[in-house]
């Protein structure tokens, strides 16, 4: 488990007096990995690890599942009757006035919402008041160690690279008078992958043209896939290297295969990219200044240049996700509009920035990734921050 001294010493920090960890048949993963239960653990019966901010930690567990946390220091209650959980579940929180749970009030924010309603009711009943975990969960979970951000740094070299070799296979297409399929150049990439010992949960978005407008298009799947001369082509990839605690690399570049850049793409890039770079400002004013930063005004940020720009309404996502060692990880996301996400950026962040313009004739995306150092330092990884958008072709 995660170094015990500190969880208290978090605990006693947020003035909370304790942190209920709850699961039943892997629905709470965020409380597995920190227990460090592994995911294909066999787990058929609710379990309970009550962490207090001072003395020894409390264990529930079903008599047939009785040792399931004895990789844990601690005290052990064994129940069987649903009547015994409920009692010792009370017991848990014996003396707590606040309790931390994978909760969201409101429901407001999914990543944290974990633990059911009727639990979080039972709670009470024993006149203990929940509290949301999501700092915690980010200090202890989300917050990269030393190897997971140099395996993070190492999987942006190639997530990089794999944007050359995509525009590379364009242009050798178009130049012999060749179109060339969004699955053909997708496999580029992902071949590129795999020659790296690297892996990705869904094949990266190769979208053509109108393609680019649905943020989330399958590769593929349009009603014209065939990359040609003219078209705007955004590529947006992600990837990690293939171990558990390997961090993935996440961005999204833009290219137009042709010589020179039709003004109304640039135009919208200039702003897409002046709502990232406001993004980043905000991050490195706060850092300097030492004053906490919710990810909620960074998306702020980065929507006000879209909306004052006149293209409020295209922009459809949030501004940017946490990244661990899934796409869209369990720290605080740069949300204002999908979520009000009130979680702190804390050390150890690792998250994406990527504001779009989605129109009905194009889309446009620039996504670059940040860590947070433990001094708070910020810094954009994946190589250089695409400042125009790519002209695939040269003069002959």
């Amino acid at each position: 488990m995660t170094d015990l001294p500190r969880i208290q010493a978090a605990l006693k920090q947020l003035g909370l007096d304790g942190w209920l960890l709850l699961d039943f048949r892997g629905r709470n993963p965020l409380a597995q990995r920190i227990l460090q239960i592994p995911a294909d653990a066999h787990s058929t019966r609710r379990y309970g690890y009550a962490i207090p901010a001072e003395g020894e930690p409390r264990k529930l567990l079903h008599r047939i599942e009785s040792g399931q946390l004895d990789h844990l220091p601690g005290s052990k209650h064994v129940y069987l009757s649903w009547q015994e959980y409920e009692d010792g579940l009370k017991q848990l929180v014996s003396g707590w006035k606040t309790a931390a749970v994978e909760y969201s009030p409101q429901g407001r924010n999914p990543y944290i919402s974990l633990v059911d309603a009727g639990t979080i009711e039972l709670l009470r009943s024993f006149d203990v008041e929940p509290v949301s975990s999501g700092d915690l969960v980010q200090q202890f979970e989300s917050a990269l160690t030393a190897e997971q951000r140099k395996s993070h740094l190492q999987a942006a070299i190639h997530t990089d690279e794999a944007f050359t070799l995509a525009w590379q296979a364009i242009a050798a297409a178009v130049a012999e008078g060749n179109t060339i399929e969004e699955t053909a150049v997708q496999q580029v990439i992902l071949d590129h992958f795999a020659r790296h010992g690297m892996v990705t949960d869904h094949p990266p978005i190769v979208a053509r043209a109108a393609h680019g407008g649905n943020p989330h298009y399958e590769t593929g799947t349009g009603d014209d896939t065939a990359i040609r001369i003219g078209d705007l082509v955004l590529i947006d990839l992600w990837a990690r290297f293939d171990h558990d605690e390997a961090i993935y690399s996440d961005l999204t570049r833009m290219g137009y295969v042709g010589t020179e850049v039709p003004e109304e793409y640039a135009k919208v890039f200039q702003v897409v990219a002046a709502a990232r770079d406001a993004a980043v400002h905000l991050l490195r004013d706060r850092a300097e200044a030492k004053q906490p930063l919710a990810g909620w005004e960074v998306d702020r940020a980065a929507r006000d240049v879209i909306r004052e720009a006149g293209y409020g309404e295209y922009f459809v996502h949030r501004t940017g996700h946490s990244i661990g060692r899934e796409t869209h990880g369990n720290g605080a996301h740069m949300d204002d509009l999908e979520t009000h996400e009130e979680r702190k950026i804390l050390p150890g962040a690792c998250f994406s920035i990527e504001p779009g313009i989605y129109l009905p004739e194009f889309g446009i995306r620039s996504e670059i990734n940040v860590c947070i150092g433990q001094d708070g330092q910020v810094e954009v990884t994946g190589g250089p921050v695409q400042q125009s958008i790519r002209a695939l072709l040269t003069e002959k």
